[in-house]
């Protein structure tokens, strides 16, 4: 191998060598940092050379090509002029075969020199095959220890080993440690050279992206200097600014493309993009609000009459803090609609925000922002799409919330609908407060039941009862015709609708609290008359006039849904009709009671719940305590079977306002005394026959209009609820009071008399009841699907 000399003494014993036998001593110093070595500093086992060529380079340096002979031994060191010169023994290894264990080990050594090689970067691969052709175990150790990349001590400890079995083994335990630190730092390499390959790259791209911006045009600059400057430009409130600006100290003190600098970046966002000042100028004319709400919406006077109530509270103090309102009703009243209508009456931005079927609690306050992907709450959300601080926001079907493990929104929005505490609304992902007690908060709903009492005491409710007939012509005739007519391409003066044709497809082909089953009925018609218009020949005078005959409604609508005549409200033993308040309106529902021979078996059907099942036990005690009273044999709970039924079996229905109901039914069914068909019947019943009074009487009145009842049973406790019923509900009912089942059954049983009653509503307008019969009517449309019982 190659040698470069350039020290004095050494370059003089190659000359000494060189002009004798050309043998040279080649050992090693033990400290390299010595200048000058003598005996001392060397060590003592070296090896004997030849010198095969020396070459004079120019920096003054000699190359000396050398052949190793054999190992010596150095006995004695003497100086020799300028050099030093050695007495030397040979020093060769044991040459005693090798047992099989050294056998193995030599095997071993080799294997894993070819594996240093391999993760070796600087080693060729050639080195491996010089192993393998090397012609004695001697050669191959050899070769092996002068190809290791160690420290001199180790090499010098290989070069001194007595043995070649030492030396194998020595060898072995050497490559082990350095082919383990290899497979380190070749690990360590990938992982750094993958990470900064990574950077490498984004940052390629990043840069190539803001060359291509400012090609464009739209090269923003520092974005963090920008972003100091649009804090200071948005006038944010003191604490809101603090927080703002810690978070930009942190930004600057991160790499730009770290995760934590996204996150940093993204909070800024929303804090500069939501509104915190800014806010619309409310249209305080109440006389212009009244005309926008009539416009869109007919009837609904109770919610119209509270808006202009605020909008007048408003003008005079300048500024209130926003109602929360809750508008409960049946679906189809127009609850979104008006909402939206309102926020058009004050001038303001609107939002919807539809809460059916949200489980988690964090879609209401937002996730805190050590989750990947966190975005703050639905409110926040709002309020960025408002640009506002004073929207209007609808809660859309806040009944509809669920819960399950990640928490319960409806206790979230306990702070939302609370004035007291949404002046300080905090988000998880803001963790800032922020006020929302200017925004006028609007939650529909089509039930209380599915509400939380704690919810439901911070709003303000307001009942949408379902629209009588008239009111749905009316709704018709203004709103529905002439929005399904414009959207197939037709003027609503080009039509011409006889005059029942509204009215029938409202009772022939509708039976519902709102109207939109009637708007799809009239989407159908309008578009047979597009293609009516379609199909007929072109005239010179224009398209002819397209009417709507009733007697074409089954051609342009299919058979007809509700038969007229398909309820009967004749006198009928045993059958008896209760009212139901859903979440669809007030319905009427027949109880039918059968008694035959038995023995004693009472029998409900009708898939009833709990609470209605426990009214029909009540009824029957009631029956039976005053069974000689009502003229019934005492031991008929021991003969007769009686079987209790509310049609239709496949719904479900519950609640203890059809008590008084069964109870006549069953009275009727065991005395054979028919039912007053025109009579229907609402209130719980106790074991002392005493009526209670039970709830959505509004509802259930309306719905006994819809369906042709002309007599309607009370309890006394809900006399003072008639005023919030229709007048024109009330025009065509008379509602008698009854507070014992005797009154009751005085009532609804076809007798010779009906006692008098009169009830005075809070108003002070009286409602009479004849003292006399009031014949069976004729029969009137009705509905038979029966409904929850409230």
């Amino acid at each position: 191998m190659p040698l470069l000399v350039g020290r004095a003494a050494s370059l003089a014993a190659l000359d000494t060598a060189a002009a004798d036998d050309s043998l040279v001593l080649l050992v090693a110093q033990k400290r390299a940092d010595t200048e000058e070595p003598g005996s001392t500093d060397l060590y003592r086992v070296g090896v004997l050379a030849r010198i095969l060529q020396i070459s004079r380079l120019q920096n003054g340096t000699t190359r000396v090509l050398v052949e190793s002979l054999a190992r010596a031994k150095v006995t004695r060191y003497a100086i020799a002029g300028s050099h030093l010169k050695a007495n030397v023994q040979p020093f060769p290894l044991d040459a005693t075969p090798l047992s099989e264990d050294e056998e193995r080990q030599t095997r071993r050594a080799v294997s894993t020199f070819e594996e240093y090689v391999a993760l070796h970067r600087r080693l060729p691969d050639e080195v491996v095959r010089l192993i393998g052709a090397a012609e004695t175990p001697e050669q191959q150790a050899c070769l092996m220890a002068a190809h290791l990349s160690v420290k001199l001590e180790v090499r010098q400890r290989l070069l001194e080993s007595q043995t070649l079995g030492v030396l194998f083994d020595q060898l072995s335990m050497t490559l082990a440690g350095e082919v383990e630190l290899l497979r380190l730092e070749r690990k360590i390499e990938d992982d750094v050279r993958g990470a900064l390959f990574q950077n490498q790259r984004e940052f390629y791209l990043q840069e190539q992206l803001r060359a291509i911006h400012r090609e464009l045009g739209n090269e923003d600059g520092d974005d963090v200097a920008e972003l100091e400057v649009q804090l200071i430009a948005a006038k944010l409130p003191d604490p809101v600014l603090t927080r703002a600006r810690r978070e930009i100290r942190k930004l600057r003190r991160m790499a730009p493309l770290s995760p934590e600098a996204t996150v940093s970046r993204t909070f800024l966002d929303w804090v500069l993009t939501l509104p915190w000042h800014k806010r619309t100028e409310d249209s305080l004319d109440v006389k212009r609000a009244k005309e926008v709400l009539d416009e869109d919406h007919y009837g609904l006077e109770d919610v119209k009459d509270r808006i202009l109530d605020y909008i007048a509270v408003l003008k005079q103090v300048g500024k209130m803090d926003g109602p929360i309102l809750c508008l409960v009703g049946p679906p189809g009243v127009g609850k979104t609609s008006l909402a939206r209508s309102i926020a058009g009456a004050l001038g303001r931005k609107f939002v919807r925000m539809s809460l059916g079927g949200v489980r988690d609690e964090a879609e209401i306050r937002g996730h805190r922002r050590t989750y990947i992907g966190a975005m703050p709450g639905r409110i926040i959300q709002a309020m960025r799409r408002a640009e506002s601080v004073n929207p209007v926001i609808l809660l859309d079907e806040v009944d509809k919330l669920g819960a399950d493990w990640r928490g319960d929104p409806s206790a979230a929005l306990l702070e939302v609908l609370d004035p007291e505490q949404n002046t300080a609304f905090n988000d998880h992902y803001l963790e800032i407060d922020y006020d929302l007690s200017q925004v006028l908060f609007i939650t529909t709903a089509n039930s209380l039941s599915g509400i939380p009492e704690p919810l439901r005491d911070r709003m303000e409710i307001i009942r949408l009862t379902g629209y009588l007939d008239q009111e749905k012509l009316a709704i018709a005739r203004q709103y529905l015709v002439p929005r399904t007519l414009k959207a197939v391409g037709i003027d609503a003066k080009d039509v011409k609708w006889e005059a029942d044709a509204l009215r029938t497809i409202c009772r022939g082909w509708t039976r519902e609290a709102g109207v939109r089953d009637f708007e799809r009925r009239l989407s159908r018609v309008a578009r047979k008359l597009a293609r009516q218009r379609a199909e007929a020949a072109p005239s010179k005078k224009g398209p002819a006039p397209l009417v709507v005959r009733t007697a074409e409604l089954t051609a342009l609508l299919g058979a007809m849904q509700f038969d007229p005549d398909d309820t009967s409200l004749d006198d009928k033993v045993g059958v008896a009709t209760g009212l139901a308040y859903t979440t669809v309106g007030g319905e009427t529902l027949e109880i039918e009671v059968s008694v035959v021979d038995g023995r004693g078996r009472l029998q409900l059907t009708g898939t009833l719940g709990d609470v209605m099942k426990e009214s029909a036990s009540a009824a029957l005690s009631y029956a039976r305590q005053r069974a000689i009273h009502l003229g019934i044999a005492p031991d008929f709970y021991k003969t007769k079977d009686i079987h209790i039924h509310i049609p239709a079996g496949a719904t479900p229905k519950d609640g203890p306002s059809a008590g008084i109901a069964i109870a006549t039914a069953v009275v009727s069914a065991l005395t054979g005394t028919p039912v007053r068909g025109d009579v229907a019947m609402t209130g719980e019943i106790t074991l002392r026959g005493r009526v209670l009074p039970i709830g959505g009487v509004k509802e259930k009145a309306v719905g006994a209009h819809r369906a042709g009842i002309s007599h309607v049973l009370l309890p006394k406790g809900n006399v003072r609820d008639l005023d919030d019923v229709p007048q024109e509900v009330r025009d065509a009912i008379t509602f008698h009071s009854v507070g014992s089942m005797d009154e009751v059954l005085a009532l609804g049983l076809r007798t010779p008399s009906i006692p008098h009653a009169v009830v005075t509503s809070t108003s002070g307008g009286p409602l009479s009841v004849p003292t006399t019969a009031v014949p069976a009517r004729r029969e009137r449309g009705t509905r038979r699907a029966p409904v929850h019982p409230h």
